[in-house]
């Protein structure tokens, strides 16, 4: 299930990016869906998870309200926006396809992870 993350960026504290994850040899329909990141120094932690039909969206606590999770399986694609970026969120972003959603991030365990798309918040 390989997945291609795009939409990185750098930008000030306070400016937003929006991350755009497709699925390049399978389809994200049936599945449930996630974004993780991984900031220098620290292990890969989960920040949000979509299911399989968008109902439900789970958010880490210190992106909540801030970042929104969107599923769009007309594109295959999953989205992150992300709003009032902080340096804190500097991070390499990743998605992956997995069994679950829910605030553990347990249905990821296995996934199969892309290269990631680097964000960078500083003034």
């Amino acid at each position: 299930l390989r997945v291609v993350e795009s939409g990185g960026d750098q930008v000030q504290p306070g400016k937003s990016v929006t991350l755009t994850c497709v699925g390049a040899d399978f389809s994200f329909r049936p599945l449930h869906a996630g974004w993780f990141r991984q900031a220098p120094g620290k292990e890969r932690e989960g920040i949000s998870c979509v299911s399989r039909d968008g109902g439900l969206t789970k958010y880490e606590k210190s992106v909540k309200g801030r970042f929104t999770i969107s599923k769009d399986d007309a594109n295959n694609a999953v989205y992150l926006e992300m709003k009032n970026l902080k340096p804190e969120d500097t991070a390499i972003y990743y998605c992956a396809a997995g069994s679950r959603c829910d605030a553990s991030f347990s249905g990821f365990e296995n996934a199969e992870w892309g290269l990631g798309t680097q964000v960078t918040v500083s003034s």
